[in-house]
């Protein structure tokens, strides 16, 4: 514990989890996870128990490198979009081998689908599946590239298990099957 955090006590745990607007003016909590820091009444997910830290106040949090949560506004500010964005982009660039629904990607950066999905795409240029897509495929030429891995291990390494589907979006995104992929890479490392 640092020397500005305070004890996640039961009651500031309950008041956390029951989104309690009476404690507001009594604390902020951050989730180390995600780098953010809410109100207790913020209504975004309630985080691991294990991930969460405590402060007196906003600046304190900040202090001890934690951004403000956009959904909840704990210092009435609101977080720059190119912020948020590169925090939800982060999110999934750690969590792209689970299912990322847009819902799931909105909670973990406290933010509505809605507008996550539009401040997404207006300052990365493509949706939020979109680039969970690309990254899945950007890491599966990886894979392709570095070990013998079957087609249906890459897929279900990248957060893929259906493997139909993933030969189907790498054709479409590559222009080549994975195995097509691979051979392709193999033929130029002989020649």
């Amino acid at each position: 514990m640092s020397e500005n955090e305070l004890p996640l006590t039961e009651e500031r745990w309950q008041a956390i989890v029951s989104n309690d607007t009476a404690y507001n003016d009594q604390f902020i909590y951050a989730i180390k996870t995600t780098g953010i820091f809410c109100k207790p009444s913020c209504k975004s997910r309630i985080p691991n128990r294990e991930n969460v830290r405590v402060y007196a106040n906003a600046k304190q949090a900040q202090q001890s490198g934690f951004r403000p949560c956009k959904r909840c506004k704990p210092t009435g500010a609101r977080l720059p979009d190119q912020e948020w964005v590169a925090v939800a982009a982060q999110f999934i660039g750690n969590h792209y081998k689970e299912p990322l629904p847009l819902q799931t990607i909105a909670d973990a950066c406290h933010g509505s689908p809605y507008h996550l999905q539009r401040t997404f795409k207006r300052i990365m240029g493509i949706s939020p599946s979109s680039y969970v897509q690309q990254l899945r495929i950007s890491k599966a030429k990886q894979l392709l590239n570095e070990t013998d891995q079957s087609v249906a291990g890459i897929a279900a390494a990248v957060g893929m298990p259906n493997t139909a589907y993933f030969i189907t979006l790498f054709k479409k995104t590559t222009g080549r099957t994975p195995a097509e992929y691979r051979l392709h890479r193999s033929r130029n490392e002989i020649g």
